[in-house]
């Protein structure tokens, strides 16, 4: 069974051109060599498979004539399918129990699976090499519930204190993903004096108002915490930075937004 060209771009078969010409440029940055170079083989594997379907799907999609005909073929295929057969003569005996049917795995679920594992590997990947580049030297280390978490390492001649850098992987990011991540983030939180700092990462972000909302319901609770969460659409690498954001954090973003 092949997966259609509308769920492989994760539009509506309604979609307008200029929306599948979004949707592909976007996804299609996620696969490209460049960014998948540093990976292992099997995940630059899953990546050029990926891309193929993309680019493939982007080709019918976007040429009017060849789309028509792709929809004739997908309605045709979707009617296709027998009709339940009519109930038999009624019976006074009990119906024998039906048994649960099993559920066969899913292999769109586990293609998905795949490319946001290789997404996910690509951008925590990105993220520490835009650090090393920065010249903030950070240990690597571990929180329950983040997908990275970063520690700074002692300054040798003293010096201003560097915060703490979590990223965590949510979908979407929103409003009750700020209120759950800022619950997490705040139990690494020792003493007053320690400061973090957390990427709310994901590819489905939220409005601006909202997470705005959010985020200042956060600091209205945790008024003696001193955390910055900054939610961040991956794709683009587009970030809601409050003006108080620690400087090694805001030029770590604008490494990632640059690419260098």
């Amino acid at each position: 069974m092949t997966k259609n060209h509308y769920d492989v771009l994760e539009v509506a078969p309604t979609a307008p051109a200029d929306e599948i010409k979004r949707a592909f440029r976007a996804q299609i940055a996620l696969y490209h060599p460049d960014k998948v170079h540093h990976l292992g083989k099997e995940f630059q594997e899953m990546a050029a498979g990926r891309a193929t379907a993309l680019t493939e799907a982007y080709r019918v999609l976007s040429n009017e004539s060849h789309r028509a005909e792709y929809d004739r073929t997908l309605g045709a295929a979707l009617h296709s399918v027998p009709p339940a057969p009519p109930p038999g003569p009624s019976s006074s005996a009990p119906s024998p129990p039906q048994a649960e049917p099993q559920r066969a795995s899913n292999p769109f679920t586990k293609e998905r699976a795949g490319a946001d594992q290789i997404l996910r590997k690509a951008t925590l990947e990105k993220i520490r090499q835009a650090l090393a580049l920065t010249g903030a030297h950070y240990d690597e280390t571990q929180v329950r519930g983040f997908d990275l978490a970063l520690a700074p390492k002692p300054k040798m001649f003293g010096g201003g204190k560097r915060p703490r850098i979590l990223g965590r992987f949510v979908e979407p990011v929103d409003a009750a993903a700020v209120a759950d991540s800022w619950s997490l983030a705040v139990k690494w939180i020792a003493t007053p004096a320690d400061e973090i700092c957390v990427f709310l990462l994901g590819s489905t972000v939220a409005p601006p108002r909202e997470l705005a909302d959010a985020i200042a319901e956060q600091r209205r609770k945790h008024r003696t915490a001193k955390l910055t969460m900054i939610p961040i659409d991956v794709r683009s690498w587009d970030a809601h930075v409050p003006v108080d954001v620690p400087a090694v954090c805001k030029n770590l973003l604008t490494r990632l937004k640059s690419g260098n």
